[in-house]
């Protein structure tokens, strides 16, 4: 119970004793002084109050023991003692726990309230100091002793007195919720003690400070401690209005059009329209934490959030703060798919989306073998390096269906800004995250299969390279930690399986290489294209063009005739385009009225694709002498190639033609280095260049080429232009040379032998170094063709080169090579 509340000390900022002047108007015609003081009076604990001498105080009474005190007085000029509490918490306070210096007091009045409180006026009458306690129960009665002011009457206490009221009405005019009466009071007041009563019992200082001044008999010492707690409280309330002057005057357009929103926001909720920021503040802390973020992130979501609280909503830096906490909050910190690791159903859906490529399905199911075993282990970074059009992006798409992880793709062909990968920095108008961040958010999972597209491609300037910014990313060791700079905390990517495709590796960088596994696609053969074709093109082609419900049959021969004399390409995009195209003549037959077309043979071919694009040339390009046909590797899968060379009148003069690179220049320069040195073996004169020029060309002219592996191909071509020999037209070849004769191994093999049997070619010499690359071949096309191992330059030249008389090839070459024929 509390025998006073606060309500008395907040009374008397809000004017509730405000009246107290004129109440004690009421009561100063008596002479309190002489009023007479029991020597026994009952006590009457008081919290966080000193009532002062002569003043009138109200204060409500709830304790049960004071209000027994109260109900106990005879009348209501009864006089009692006060004495406030050391401890304000104490809510049975002990005679030890009380001042011993306190006040006599009269009341005044008092009135009961219906929850049975008493509300009490008093007015102090003198200081007392309680001796001795003489009765604990039902409330305190002590034995007390009236004390009164020692004054000396000087000319200092005067100039004390006078500087005392002229502080007082400075502090009475500072402060708005007191009457400016008390001016006038305080100059009418001639005794300094009482003086210094009024002036106390209106400051708002501690307990402390007021027990002090109760406790000090000499007037001077207490007009001096009371100047100096009011020069106190007088600073502090100057500078208040300084303060308050100094920011009413800089109140710009912007601070009163705050207010106004803010007045605008306090009437919309009167209205009942409700508080939209606060709601926006609940909502981002409740999604907050349901993100389950980590440690470092959630402390700075917090402090992010606790900004966006200062903030006001028209200021612009409130739309960064709250875009930069809706990315931190959207990102999948914790949510995840649950891998399906049953490996027979990954290779199932693995066979049912892609034929053949089996080192790629092998790979994919070992991961899913050791990810059954070890659960936490990390994510591979692989990348699968082929022509166009051999499934690259689609093969990660059915890995994601197989693990039931969700997919995104990223391409990334043309980008050149490291920002793109890794963020823009939040100092920036309209910065966003980087395009990993962005994609693991749409994904909503923080393990998804993430294609990176055409590592390949990727571009540099002058804001950065994009390569050196996925070295991180593409790192298992690293990107546990990815900071983005735009979210500017760590986000873990070692749960998300990286998979990135390419066409060719070499302009990918090297620390780049290093970090992915490599698996190739090569192209397809003919066969595979016929089952790709009948498993998945067709059947695709016809729904996309509406002949779902009609019967349309292909036959393989004519679906093998469009692979042999319509394309020509490693993939299968090309195939694809040209099944389409039938579908559509067949469909739009169907719209015109017309019978449709139940099956598409040989006949039924040319009139819907009109003539072969695409024919032999090899016996027709290799009648003449001169003329070699070479093995390539391009983007876009193998390709045959031929190199054509001319004698003229001239001097030693050598010409290289089609679009040819330093290397291929270099390797022509060596194959008539080394032809010149052994005339005898092809059986021309030895000064055959003395007065001669030859020219060396490439068709095809536009397409640059380079590269050592048609350094055999050009020795043939000049060994054939010089002998008078033909190669043979049934031939290809390929295999770099040295200035010895030597043929060394070359890459590219699988492509350039699918090549070779696109173009009905049955012979290809390669190096001997290279015939463990067959093993790569499937088993059809290394039935197909011969292969010719070769060491050196004679044995290319003693199987490639025809009889000189009749055009055919030689059953007794003169020099016989070391040939090794695999059928």
């Amino acid at each position: 119970m509390w025998p006073c509340k606060s309500g008395l000390a907040d009374g008397r900022k809000r004017g509730l004793m405000a009246n107290k002047p004129s109440e004690e108007k009421s009561f100063e015609a008596e002479d309190l002084s002489r009023l007479e003081i029991p020597e026994t009076l009952p006590i009457l604990p008081l919290r966080g109050l000193v009532v002062f001498p002569h003043q009138v105080h109200p204060f409500l009474v709830s304790r049960r023991s004071s209000l027994t005190l109260i109900e106990e007085l005879e009348t209501p000029a009864r006089i009692i003692g006060l004495c406030a509490q050391k401890n304000a918490e104490d809510e049975d306070p002990r005679p030890e726990g009380l001042y011993h210096r306190g006040t006599a007091a009269r009341v005044l009045k008092m009135l009961r309230y219906p929850d049975q409180s008493v509300r009490v006026l008093v007015q102090g009458v003198a200081r007392i100091d309680v001796l001795n306690f003489l009765r604990l129960e039902p409330f305190f009665t002590a034995q007390v002793s009236r004390r009164r002011d020692t004054l000396r009457a000087t000319k200092e206490v005067e100039a004390l007195q006078a500087h005392l009221v002229n502080q007082f009405s400075k502090f009475v005019s500072l402060v708005p919720y007191l009457p400016d009466e008390l001016q006038v009071m305080a100059m009418q007041i001639k005794e300094p003690g009482r003086l210094t009563d009024l002036a106390a019992s209106y400051l708002k200082i501690s307990l402390e400070e007021s027990q002090d001044l109760l406790a000090t008999l000499d007037v001077s010492a207490r007009l001096e401690k009371l100047i100096a707690i009011l020069s106190r409280e007088i600073e502090l309330l100057e500078l208040g209005h300084k303060i308050q002057s100094q920011v009413q005057t800089e109140l710009n357009k912007n601070q009163r059009e705050y207010y106004l929103r803010q007045q605008l926001r306090a009437i919309q909720k009167e209205l009942g329209e409700g508080d939209a920021r606060s709601t926006e503040i609940e909502e981002l802390q409740t999604k907050i934490e349901k993100a389950k973020m980590p440690e470092e992130a959630r402390k700075t979501a917090d402090k992010e959030l606790d900004r966006l609280k200062m903030i006001p909503p028209e200021s612009a830096e409130h739309t960064v703060v709250r875009t930069y906490l809706d990315w931190l909050v959207s990102l999948p910190w914790s949510a995840a798919t649950e891998d399906n690791l049953d490996i027979g159903h990954a290779r199932a859906v693995l066979d049912e989306d892609h034929y053949d490529l089996e080192k790629v399905k092998e790979r994919i199911l070992e991961f899913l073998a050791v990810r059954k075993l070890k659960q936490d282990t990390k994510g591979p970074i692989l990348c699968f390096v082929g022509p166009p059009g051999t499934g690259k992006t689609s093969l990660g798409r059915s890995i994601a269906r197989a693990l039931g992880r969700k997919f995104v793709r990223l391409s990334l062909g043309g980008i050149r800004d490291e920002a793109e990968i890794r963020g823009h920095r939040r100092t920036y108008i309209g910065s966003l995250p980087g395009r990993v961040i962005q994609g693991l958010r749409n994904a909503g999972s923080n393990n998804p299969l993430f294609i990176l597209d055409e590592v390949d491609k990727l571009g540099m300037d002058f804001r950065g390279d994009p390569a050196a910014a996925l070295l991180e990313v593409l790192d298992p060791e690293q990107n546990y930690s990815f900071v983005d700079h735009y979210l500017d905390v760590p986000f873990d990517l070692s749960k998300v399986l990286f998979v990135t495709t390419a066409n060719v590796l070499d302009p990918v960088p090297p620390a780049l290489r290093d970090r992915m596994e490599v698996l190739e696609l090569p192209g397809y053969t003919e066969e595979e294209k016929l089952e790709i074709a009948r498993r998945h093109l067709i059947p695709k082609q016809r729904s996309e063009n509406g002949l779902a419900e009609v019967k349309l049959e292909f036959t393989d021969q004519a679906v093998a005739e469009v692979i042999r004399s319509y394309t020509r390409e490693a993939g299968l995009r090309n195939l694809e385009r040209e099944i389409g195209r039938i579908c559509r003549k067949v469909a739009r037959s169907i719209t015109e009225g017309e019978a449709p077309a139940d099956k598409i043979d040989l006949e039924a071919l040319q009139r819907f694709l009109g003539a072969p694009k695409f024919f032999s040339e090899v016996a027709e390009r290799t009648q003449e002498p001169g003329v070699a046909t070479g093995l390539a590797w391009t983007q876009n899968g193998g390709d045959i190639l031929f190199i054509e060379s001319t004698r003229m009148s001239g001097q030693k003069g050598l010409t290289l033609t089609g679009s040819l690179g330093d290397v291929m220049k270099e390797s022509a320069q060596a194959a008539l280095s080394f032809l010149r040195s052994r005339p005898e073996r092809l059986g021309i004169a030895p000064d055959f260049f003395e007065k001669s020029d030859i020219h060396v060309h490439v068709p095809a002219g536009a397409i640059p080429k380079d590269g050592p592996s048609a350094g055999i191909t050009i020795a043939s071509s000049l060994a054939s232009l010089l002998s008078g020999r033909p190669v043979r037209p049934d031939l290809a070849m390929t295999g770099e040379i040295t200035l010895r004769g030597k043929v060394l191994p070359v890459g590219g093999v699988k492509e350039k032998v699918l090549a070779a049997r696109r173009a009905g070619i049955k012979n290809v010499i390669l190096p001997r170094r290279n015939e463990h690359d067959l093993d790569d071949l499937p088993a059809e096309v290394r039935g197909e063709l011969n292969f010719i191992f070769v060491e050196t330059v004679d044995e290319v030249l003693s199987f490639a080169l025809c009889d000189r008389a009749a055009g055919q090839v030689s059953s007794q070459p003169a020099a016989a090579p070391q040939q090794t024929m695999l059928n």
